[in-house]
């Protein structure tokens, strides 16, 4: 999967050992997947991490650049 994180996101991650390996994961193969309430060009996936005790890792991404299926169960982003 192509994607760019921005340096907010790099920080964000090294702080809280946010393993890239996750946010793939969680792009790839959300649990579920939400609109934004404030900017309809993002969309939110989210997925539970095993390794962090299910915590569920809220992958927040521009839809207009990184375009996937979304699963039939998923709320797809609004135009």
């Amino acid at each position: 999967m192509n994607y760019v994180l921005t340096e907010h996101a790099r920080m964000r991650c090294a702080k809280r050992n946010i393993r890239e390996e996750w946010i793939v994961a969680a792009l790839e193969h959300p649990a579920r997947t939400e609109n934004d309430l404030d900017d309809p060009t993002l969309a939110h996936a989210l997925r539970p991490i095993p390794e962090k005790g299910f915590r569920v890792l809220r992958v927040i991404y521009n839809v207009s650049i990184l375009s996937r299926p979304h699963p039939p169960t998923a709320n797809p982003p609004t135009e």
